[in-house]
């Protein structure tokens, strides 16, 4: 019988010795981000769609299966903001044709998307859907119920902790905390820091807490208070990064627009 060379099984070994010893490549190396944080890799800009034709009529709308309906798509006034509000406000920050624009499939996201990406010039394979990292928050038994009403309880239950959650409903709209948002918003996050370096994106929340609660995470503040950073439909910002002192938390958890805050 003939013997075996042991000379394959040693390259084999070295091959794996090798392959362990190779250092992680950055996107290998990125992983899930340690807020609060101090330098990222892209610039990124904030940005809450048009007014959708719910808030409109006044009412929340918030169950995932209403994300391409007609009511959840920008209203007339909606749009206007975009052209006449988001447009030069973005401008105004400096953003400009190479960015990558990420919005919600949220219709009134995903249409805040397209005209922006009109107006900038910005082709439309620069826009990139995303399916469920940044849906609108869930509201539970809050859905459909007045958005003054529905902001001021929200704002109630996240000043007692990160950790509350309207109680749940039963057509299948899901009940979230600040803390459940933060696990979604951080995600997209660690995934666009994996996905690009050096670039600009913009991310397009159709509503205010997937933004206002990245915010507050990404600065270090207590998510408590995140609704101090509510965003109005229409409104963008760039994301402010932590600096070496941790904010002081506001001595009010009051949002400053209760009727924008959702």
């Amino acid at each position: 019988m003939q013997a075996v060379s042991s000379r394959p099984l040693l390259a084999l070994a070295s091959c794996a010795a090798a392959a362990v010893a190779l250092p992680a490549s950055p996107a290998a190396a990125s992983g899930i981000l340690q807020l609060p944080i101090d330098k990222l890799s892209n610039s990124y800009f904030l940005v809450r769609a048009g007014q959708s034709e719910a808030e409109a009529a006044g009412y929340v709308l918030t169950n995932p299966v209403a994300k391409t309906s007609t009511t959840a798509g920008l209203s007339k006034n909606g749009k206007r903001q975009i052209v006449k509000e988001t447009y030069p406000a973005l401008r105004q920050l400096g953003l400009d044709s190479s960015c990558w624009i990420w919005p919600s499939i949220t219709q009134n996201a995903y249409q805040t998307a397209e005209v922006l990406a009109a107006l900038h010039g910005v082709g439309r394979n620069r826009i990139v859907p995303e399916f469920s990292f940044l849906d609108a928050r869930g509201v539970g038994e809050l859905e459909r119920l007045p958005l003054s009403e529905v902001a001021a309880a929200l704002e109630a239950g996240d000043a007692l902790a990160p950790t509350w959650r309207p109680a749940p409903n039963v057509d299948g709209t899901v009940h979230e905390s600040s803390a459940d948002v933060l696990v979604r918003v951080r995600q997209l996050l660690s995934l666009l820091e994996t996905q690009y370096n050096g670039d600009t994106v913009v991310i397009v929340s159709p509503d205010s807490d997937n933004l206002s609660v990245l915010q507050a995470a990404v600065l270090g503040v207590d998510l408590r208070s995140h609704h101090t950073y509510a965003f109005a439909p229409g409104e963008a910002r760039r994301l402010e990064l932590a600096t070496g002192e941790r904010p002081e938390p506001p001595t009010s958890f009051a949002c400053p627009r209760p009727p924008q805050c959702i």
